[in-house]
């Protein structure tokens, strides 16, 4: 999906990989990030963001809930770190990085509610009553009061399979007179998912139905004088749909992808965000005609379609990936035609890598020719004995 991209936005990071590789420091099924690359687009994003009055969570699932690479970013000036889970947040906090909002797209469970009450989270994201009376119970032991999120829904918006959730728009007021007999919770923002997608045919990110929801529940809200600090709108979210963002008041976001430059929009290459990531395999054998990788990484949704062979006499081959079976676990990934075994394999393609058995290679120093291996990791953030450098 992004090898063109890749090539026109940060060769260097190919050239790091494969040498990493070869020199034996990483292996087959790897993702090689360009740390610097990330840094910079991540200040990027917050410069663009401080311009529209917009706040900035740090989104780590795509990195492999990487706590080495949070860190880096919540230095420069990241609002903390979302979790998209509870085990997600249990990885960053235990390594120590701040954790700002839980509890979307996966709400807290009940056993771990406590806990997060008096961790010092920002906001908690509710689906129902039941979770919102957990938290104020929990609350109003630890003498707190938790601001909470509402997610919510109206009958056409769009919602992924497995993440059916949210509060009915039309009995937004019959929630609000509920929670508010909850005093150890108050309502202070709302958010929905996907609030806006990439449009393949018109070539453009566009607002969602969903994000009209959403303005219309803080209408809502508002009439009953609830004024929500926070409306969130995450999906999407980079350089270019920052300002379409703050058109709509909208005063959160959460990038993810925009940090490695692999949001849908760039699949040319031309946005501010430059690729940071790729994945790095090998070739294992070869079966009538075709050839197969090391597999691992593969995401249903990641739309790999190419892949750069790169043979040890030297030059590059182009390969097309062959089609996968979401139905089957990804022991190998087709190559289309014959390349020698324990060639070096490269591809860029939208992933989730904390869904993965990759391994998670940061890399400093691309830019400059001299890569260093800062810190391996696997693919749920914990670090690789003999890996990390710090």
């Amino acid at each position: 999906m992004f090898i063109e991209a890749l090539k026109a936005q940060n060769p260097a990071l190919i050239e790091a990989a494969i040498k990493l590789w070869r020199q034996g420091d990483i292996l087959p099924d790897t993702c090689v990030i360009d740390v610097d690359q990330v840094l910079e687009n991540g200040r990027r994003l917050l410069e663009i963001a401080e311009s529209h009055g917009i706040t900035l969570y740090l989104m780590t699932k795509q990195l492999g809930r990487n706590p080495w690479m949070a860190k880096r970013l919540i230095e420069i000036g990241f609002h903390g770190a979302v979790a998209v889970d509870f085990k997600e947040a249990r990885t960053l906090r235990n390594a120590e990085v701040p954790v700002s909002h839980v509890g979307h797209l996966v709400q807290v469970p009940s056993g771990l509610v406590h806990e997060n009450v008096t961790s010092a989270t920002e906001m908690i994201t509710v689906f129902s009553l039941e979770k919102a009376q957990e938290i104020s119970d929990a609350a109003q032991r630890a003498g707190l009061t938790q601001a909470i999120m509402l997610k919510v829904f109206d009958e056409k918006d769009k919602l992924y399979p497995g993440q059916e959730a949210g509060f009915p728009l039309s009995e937004m007021e019959k929630t609000a007179a509920a929670i508010g007999n909850m005093p150890g919770v108050k309502i202070s923002g709302l958010t929905h998912f996907p609030c806006l997608l990439w449009d393949q045919d018109l070539q453009q990110t566009q607002p969602t139905p969903n994000l009209h929801t959403l303005l219309q529940a803080r209408d809502r809200l508002r009439t009953l004088g609830i004024e929500v600090a926070q409306l969130n709108a995450p999906s999407a979210s980079s350089c270019s749909t920052l300002s379409l963002l703050a058109e709509y008041g909208v005063t959160h976001a959460e990038p993810g992808h925009a940090l490695t430059g692999t949001i849908p929009a760039n699949q040319r290459g031309d946005q501010p965000e430059r690729i940071a990531m790729l994945y790095l395999t090998e070739i294992s054998h070869q079966f009538q005609g075709n050839s197969y990788c090391f597999g691992g990484g593969y995401y249903r949704r990641g739309h790999a379609q190419h892949a750069l062979v790169y043979p040890l006499q030297g030059g590059v081959a182009c390969a097309n990936v062959l089609p996968m079976d979401d139905s089957s676990i990804d022991y190998h990934i087709g190559l289309a035609g014959e390349f020698p075994i324990a060639t070096p394999v490269v591809m860029c393609f939208r992933t989730q890598v904390f869904v993965t058995r990759s391994d998670v290679a940061l890399v400093s120093g691309i830019s400059h020719g001299k890569p260093v291996l800062e810190a391996l990791y696997d693919s749920l953030g914990n670090p690789i004995c003999g890996g990390s450098r710090e």
